[in-house]
């Protein structure tokens, strides 16, 4: 063989030992096989903000077994590494002795806090805020396409009695309630994106501890308002077949029908069973929020559905977990009312001409109620024995 086709030989030799492309063709080794540390690929992924492989990672936090006899060198480590010890840590898989005796005490490093603050500052707010934002400006383009409700015809100018005294209280008190936990809530939640960058750290500081102080206590005067108003209007809004009339009607919003109604027409009803829903949801997670170790919610809940619907959800969670799906729950839940009282407060105010009236001094309009609840009018004019009052 001359030296021209023995280098030729080398050269081909090199090209296939040596080509990236070959090298792809070699099947990926086993991460264990390396005792399940993290590789050069799982650096880079965390260069460049991608997610890495920990899973592996997380079940390499020692052997109690492997322990070396007590009188041999190492003995007292109990067959764990250092590294072994802070992955245990790390992952909350490890015995901690601590002289705090409290339900916490033994959690030094909670992962899913990371994933919590992930969700709250990303798609809670992005999409709760932008939820609440563009209700509002469908709102707005609605009245100015539709206008306001007038009353057909024009006042009567003579009164029936709508709501009295004790259910406008309770109506104000878990309307004023609700507005304050908003307001007071979406200061706590978007504060330190929105609200530092205008008014300053320390004026913020001042600001938050105020709004988590009112939150914490309105919070009774919203529950209190919450169990008021179901026990006096809950026989009212139970389900009918005119409901169904009404509901295909529009409800005479979108146009100049007025289809029957009692008391309460089928849009109230909804709001009404929209409110007693999500706010008992949102009540027993705030609750859960203020008694972490007394009142844990979830666990048990996952319990239930993953024995009623197969599924696979954590039950084993350290209160902080508790407060953090807690915590997003309540976020969800008050982001979805607050469309619903949005939406109440506006066909209640500037969307229907006379309907303040029924919470603003329990009177309203003789031909508003005959218009808008003319069975609820028939009934109270048949127990009355006269046409109205004023």
């Amino acid at each position: 063989m001359n030296g021209k086709t023995f280098g030729a030989a080398v050269l081909v030799l090199a090209t296939l030992l040596f080509n990236p492309v070959w090298a792809q063709d070699v099947p990926e080794s086993d991460r264990m096989s390396g005792g399940g540390g993290q590789t050069l690929e799982d650096i880079m992924a965390r260069q460049e903000k991608q997610k890495a492989d920990g899973e592996s990672r997380s079940k390499e936090t020692g052997n109690p077994a492997n322990a070396a006899p007590i009188n041999e060198p190492l003995g007292t480590r109990g067959g764990r590494s250092d590294a072994d010890v802070w992955r245990g840590v790390r992952y909350d898989d490890i015995d901690i002795e601590t002289q705090v005796r409290n339900p916490a005490a033994d959690v030094l490093i909670q992962d899913g806090g990371v994933r919590w603050y992930q969700l709250r500052e990303g798609p809670v707010i992005t999409y709760g805020g932008g939820a609440i934002l563009g209700f509002i400006a469908l709102l707005v383009v609605f009245y100015l396409v539709r206008g306001r409700i007038k009353i057909e015809g024009g006042p009567a100018g003579t009164t029936i009695e709508r709501f009295k005294a004790v259910e406008r209280f309770g109506h104000w008190l878990l309307a004023g309630s609700f507005i304050a936990l908003g307001l007071t809530g979406l200061i706590t939640l978007m504060g330190r994106s929105f609200l530092i960058p205008v008014m300053g750290a320390d004026a913020f500081a001042t600001l938050a501890a105020g709004s988590k102080w009112i939150h914490n206590n309105v919070a009774w005067a919203f529950m209190l308002g919450l169990v008021m108003t179901f026990v006096m209007w809950v026989a009212h809004n139970i389900p009918n077949k005119l409901d169904w009339q009404w509901l295909k009607a529009g409800g005479g919003i979108f146009t100049k029908s007025h289809p029957s109604a009692k008391k309460f027409n089928a849009g109230q009803k909804i709001i009404f069973w929209t409110v007693m829903v999500l706010g008992v949801s949102v009540s027993l997670s705030g609750l859960s929020l203020l008694f972490p170790f007394q009142m844990p919610m979830f666990a048990d809940t996952f319990g239930i559905m993953n024995s009623v619907l197969g599924t696979s959800f954590p039950t084993d969670l350290a209160p902080h977990e508790e407060m953090q799906y807690a915590n997003l729950w309540h976020s969800i839940v008050a982001f979805v009312m607050m469309l619903a009282i949005i939406a109440h407060i506006y066909i209640g105010s500037v969307g229907m001409e006379g309907a303040f009236d029924a919470m603003g001094n329990g009177q309203v309009d003789v031909e508003w109620a005959r218009q808008h609840h003319d069975l609820w009018v028939a009934e109270v004019e048949a127990k009355q024995g006269k046409g109205g009052s004023s």
